[in-house]
């Protein structure tokens, strides 16, 4: 928490200016001028009063969505809020679910449960790409803005734009138009990623086999060079070396293997520095397959038969367990280590994931930086 827990976004912005520890971007100024209002009326006693429960920052990755999410975390009374990655959150949320068989509404009892302990939940990388979870956060977005709890989100999508390339995306639009309704989007359009801004000062990327090598044998004993399993979540997961604090995998291992989101988190928490190696090349040529409709789109039933053509990459599966992987370990500030096989600029340039592969792409960059460590952008 920070030592002025009633200082406002802005008063906290002003003091990361003058220490020079962020640059001033006139992008972020109404989103700054909304997220103080919001914490006006949340640590007053007057509560919400303009009809709006949250703030919603969307853009390109590195214009400060994060920082400024979370300096708005850090101005408030300690346990006013709960600040999540979502992907951390939709996790809770089955979970909790899973306990609440033959209960009715246990989204309106889970809401009210949250609301109870928190007046404003914060959410960073807000995104959907499953109608099960499209559909279950709607219902509980919706549940949680009645009982009077605000919301503070980062998303790299505009709300409108939430859930569009899927099908039975019309099932989503009441949730679209509460959170349109009920939250203030800013879209912070800025043209300078600030993560760039920060001086690479240490090697965490490599395609040089034995300078990687000469690290790991500076982390890792020679007694602990042995490939063994470790066990995560109930399950045997193969490593190359592993310590108290330390762990190294190879990508197979990592992102070709059938993984989850809850596994990295589960991982980040337990080791304070990953070191992945074998990386291959990621870009692949997107390719079209039949399938019959519905089958992947998750639990709700589109109703309809039939085909529909389906554009995947040869390596999507992989890519996409490596971009959550990057996400769990820099929201944790986990210091990550790697070897590829190409230069990071190579390393994903085609496939149905650039979209999505910007952020990793800009993570990773800000991971050999002297203040990734010290500060969220």
């Amino acid at each position: 928490m920070n030592d002025q827990p009633f200082a406002s976004p802005s008063s906290l912005y002003l003091d990361l200016l003058a220490q020079d520890k962020i640059e001033d971007d006139p992008a972020q100024a109404n989103a700054l001028h909304a997220l103080d209002a919001l914490w006006c009326q949340l640590i007053s006693k007057d509560g919400i009063s303009d009809g709006h429960l949250g703030v919603y920052l969307w853009g390109d990755v590195g214009r400060g969505k994060t920082m400024l999410m979370d300096l708005f975390f850090q101005s408030l009374p300690e346990g006013m809020a709960k600040r999540q990655h979502f992907h951390h959150f939709m996790t809770d949320l089955h979970r909790e679910l899973n306990t609440t068989f033959g209960v009715s509404n246990p989204l309106d009892r889970i809401a009210a449960r949250v609301a109870k302990e928190f007046k404003v939940i914060c959410f960073d990388e807000f995104f959907v790409s499953d109608i099960a979870d499209a559909m279950l956060l709607g219902n509980f977005v919706q549940a949680l803005f009645k009982e009077g709890c605000s919301l503070v989100a980062t998303s790299n999508i505009a709300v409108i734009d939430l859930f569009q390339n899927q099908l039975q995306k019309d099932r989503f639009f009441p949730a679209i138009e509460t959170l349109d309704q009920h939250l203030h989007s800013f879209h912070l359009t800025g043209s300078v990623d600030h993560r760039f801004r920060l001086p690479i000062d240490q090697a965490t990327y490599f395609t040089d086999k034995e300078s990687f090598n000469l690290l790991i044998s500076d982390v890792f004993s020679v007694s602990e060079r042995q490939e063994s399993d470790v066990t995560i979540n109930h399950r045997k997961f193969p490593v190359l070396a592993k310590n108290a604090y330390a762990i190294w995998c190879d990508f197979n291992s990592l992102c070709e293997s059938p993984r989850s989101a809850h596994d990295y988190i589960t991982l980040a928490q337990q080791y304070e520095r990953i070191y992945v190696s074998s990386i291959p090349e990621l870009s692949s040529s997107p390719y079209e397959h039949i399938k019959a409709r519905g089958t992947e789109d998750g639990a709700v039933g589109s109703g309809h038969t039939g085909d529909r053509e389906v554009v995947h990459g040869l390596n999507d599966d992989a890519v996409r367990r490596f971009i959550s992987l990057i996400d769990e370990c820099y929201d944790q500030r986990i210091n990550m280590v790697f070897q590829a096989e190409v230069t990071l600029d190579k390393l994903y340039t085609n496939g149905v994931l650039l979209f999505e592969f910007q952020r990793t792409f800009s993570r990773m960059t800000e991971m050999q930086t002297k203040g990734y460590l010290d500060l969220s952008i």
